[in-house]
């Protein structure tokens, strides 16, 4: 890759997205063909075609999809599986016949067994069930690098796979319906805190800003929605609630460390196996519940919901092979929360 050379990031606007741009243009890669969801639809095949027809990007970062948590997933699986296969098969196909020298294709943890042997090898891709709550986006992501694959084999394309590990940091995405889990908290802990303080006017320009907050929602926080905006429920303490047992496990990566992967892999790395991208360990949510809480100072009680689902027990990836290659995380977990928060904090009113 050269500093001039013609990079498309696909899905430049969102949490990982952004975050290559950042890095790329403190590289010095100043020549990137970045195009919003409005400028360009990536589930419309002409666009696409017509796009890189014209522009002929040399390098492709597909980092574009649906994403979204166990709520969005249940309620939305056609949407899933549907938006994410147009986008992937309209970008590859269209990067592989305009002449890109290399793609790399991100697609996500999820696509692994959900009762995978832990830590999970890239090889057990397809050696049992997906979980239940979230196969739609699974399979679509799946098809992406499989796809990747078959360009790789029947054309000689040199279309590469990460599969990165649950994602956190600055432009995340805080709706409380469908964000993942990690923003979702800090939200929900922020709430938490105004409304034990009594700060009834942050949290309308908060809900303005961010996304509706449930009913659910606000009355464990013991606030009531009224015509006049909120009201303090009289003789109760704001709590807050969180799906499941919160026993299952899970790793998160500050996506400042996937986007720096991303750059490294596509200078050093040319296979047809997907390699993980993740930290090597592991928390429960409850564990990750209480350090969001702590950062945050809610000093409430956490009410756990037992009867939603807690989705798979375990998702800890491998990553051996890429530790291999000579690449490591440089953020850790309370640190990459504490920057999380800021950038919350720096976008929310207070």
């Amino acid at each position: 890759m050269q500093q001039r050379s013609r990079i498309h990031v696909a899905g430049h606007r969102g949490l990982v997205g952004s975050a290559l741009v950042r890095h790329l243009k403190n590289e010095g890669f100043d020549n990137l063909l970045l195009r919003t969801s409005a400028e360009l639809d990536l589930c419309n095949q002409q666009a696409v075609e017509a796009f890189y027809a014209a522009e002929r990007p040399e390098y492709v970062i597909l980092s574009a999809a649906k994403v979204g948590g166990i709520h969005a997933n249940n309620t939305y699986p056609a949407d899933f599986i549907r938006d994410n296969l147009q986008i992937e098969m309209n970008v590859i196909d269209a990067a592989y016949r305009h002449g890109a020298k290399k793609l790399l294709f991100l697609g996500s943890s999820c696509i692994y067994p959900k009762m995978a042997p832990q830590p999970i090898r890239e090889e057990y891709l397809l050696d049992g069930a997906l979980e239940p709550t979230n196969e739609w986006y699974a399979i679509a992501k799946i098809a992406g690098l499989k796809m990747c694959q078959a360009y790789r084999r029947q054309y000689g394309f040199d279309a590469i796979s990460a599969m990165p590990t649950n994602m956190y940091g600055p432009n995340d995405h805080y709706d409380l319906q469908n964000s993942h889990v990690l923003p979702a908290l800090i939200r929900k802990f922020h709430l938490a805190r105004l409304a034990s303080t009594g700060d009834l006017t942050a949290m309308q320009r908060d809900e303005q800003l961010f996304g509706n907050i449930p009913d659910d929602i606000l009355h464990m926080l013991a606030i009531r929605r009224s015509d006049n905006g909120f009201t303090m429920t009289a003789g109760r303490k704001p709590a807050v609630m969180l799906w499941g047992s919160g026993s299952p496990f899970r790793e998160f990566m500050y996506v400042d460390d996937l986007a720096r992967a991303c750059l490294f892999l596509l200078k050093e790395y040319s296979g047809e196996m997907a390699l993980n991208v993740g930290v090597g360990e592991d928390v429960t949510i409850k564990q990750l519940a209480e350090l969001i809480q702590g950062i945050v100072g809610f000093d409430g009680e956490i009410v756990w919901d037992a009867s939603k689902p807690d989705g798979t027990p375990r998702k800890l990836l491998d990553v051996g092979r890429i530790h291999a290659l000579g690449w490591k995380v440089q953020t850790g977990l309370e640190n990459g929360i504490r920057l999380s928060y800021a950038d919350y904090l720096s976008r929310s009113p207070r």
